[in-house]
């Protein structure tokens, strides 16, 4: 009995090692052999036209922000309008109390009475005396002196006159008005605030913001980089080749109209190194106000731009590579240039690739130079919907 069952023991056994040796044999010996080239997107890089933008940081302004001044001392009786209101040329804004400018026009205007009495006076003095002279009765002399009393009551007279026109002037400054159509601005006085012509503080301000103009800055790189890229002997064609500029609002939001930029400042800033431009806008709305703020974005037209994706260049040393496919399906590690602009999240290049050449995307961590792989072509749509969109 014990020897039968060795004799089964051993025949499973044999049949264990049977079985393992055929398998590791189907498995075509040693595990974990090569196999083959890894796979790896590429894209052939083809020229295109492109428009790269440029943000700069902008003050908005209306075309007038005038400050409203008294130019008499008195106290502010009358507030007619409200902070943001739309005023018309000529519109009454605030009333000041200063009755020592009532009481001016009532001294001046009895001073008037009192020259015209002196006046008429004088004429009858004149009256009288020349037919006595003409008879000979009393001497040319008292003539001459009436004649002269006259002449200088009648510039009395002048004189009252100019004073109550003055006096009538000081009292319009009672009446502030709008001196332009617009939109008015903060009121720091209210009813019974003192006011004179040295305040500090304006009453107010109104803003023409039919047209509002954009004020940014360019350093000096930037000026040179613009100067060589719109034609033009003078400065004023050269703004006449700038194409209509962009203003993206602090939202992020882009304003429905376009701009203008007309006017560049030749002299750099010494105290920051920059030139200030300026890019006027429509405003029919009144959407932009004056003193906010905004982003200025120029537009610049490449013909034939090279252009990659962020994600399929490598940063070494402060340089950038990427991996192109040369012959037998082996990768090259090439270096290129970039212009500082960038499209969305694509380089153009301006050294390093030429039209018709394959690059690697993506997913090449740990790829070596020279190194054989599977490539597997994208279409340049999938690649390049995001800037198309």
């Amino acid at each position: 009995m014990k020897q039968k069952y060795a004799l089964l023991m051993l025949l499973t056994a044999g049949t264990l090692v049977s079985a393992c040796g055929n398998k590791d044999k189907s498995a075509g010996g040693k595990p974990g052999a090569p196999t083959g080239p890894q796979a790896y997107p590429v894209i052939q890089i083809e020229p295109q036209s492109t428009t790269l933008n440029s943000d700069y940081p902008a003050t908005i302004e209306g075309i007038q922000d005038i400050e409203i001044r008294p130019k008499v001392d008195g106290f502010i009786e009358n507030i007619y309008v409200d902070e943001g209101s739309v005023v018309k040329k000529g519109q009454l804004l605030f009333r000041i109390k200063a009755p020592q400018y009532e009481q001016e026009v009532r001294t001046a205007a009895a001073s008037i009475s009192s020259a015209e009495a002196d006046v008429n006076t004088a004429k009858l003095q004149v009256n009288k005396t020349k037919p006595l002279v003409d008879k000979d009765i009393i001497s040319k002399y008292e003539l001459d002196a009436a004649q002269l009393t006259l002449q200088s009551k009648q510039a009395a007279l002048s004189q009252a006159k100019a004073a109550l026109a003055n006096a009538k002037v000081n009292l319009g400054y009672t009446n502030i008005t709008s001196p332009v159509a617009g939109i008015v601005g903060s009121i720091p006085f209210k009813t019974g605030s003192l006011v004179s012509s040295s305040s500090a503080q304006p009453l107010t301000t109104v803003s023409n913001t039919a047209k509002v103009y954009a004020y940014f800055s360019l350093n000096e790189k930037q000026l040179l980089d613009f100067s060589k890229t719109y034609k033009g002997n003078t400065l004023k064609e050269q703004m006449k080749n700038i194409p209509p500029v962009s203003l993206v609002l602090a939202d992020g939001s882009v304003f429905d109209k376009q701009g203008h930029i007309e006017s560049i400042n030749s002299q750099l800033n010494t105290s920051t190194g920059s030139a200030s431009l300026r890019a006027t806008f429509s405003n029919p709305t009144a959407l932009l106000k004056s003193g906010g703020s905004a982003l200025v974005r120029i537009p610049t037209k490449i013909d034939s731009a090279l252009l990659i994706p962020q994600k399929s260049t490598v940063d070494l040393q402060g340089k950038k590579f990427v991996y192109v496919l040369g012959d037998s399906a082996k990768v090259i590690s090439t270096e290129i240039e970039i212009m500082d602009l960038t499209k969305g999240k694509f380089y153009v290049v301006t050294k390093g690739l030429k039209p018709g050449q394959k690059i690697v995307v993506e997913g090449f961590q740990g790829l070596k130079d020279g190194t054989k792989i599977k490539p597997q072509e994208k279409s340049a749509d999938s690649v390049y919907k995001e800037i198309n969109e």
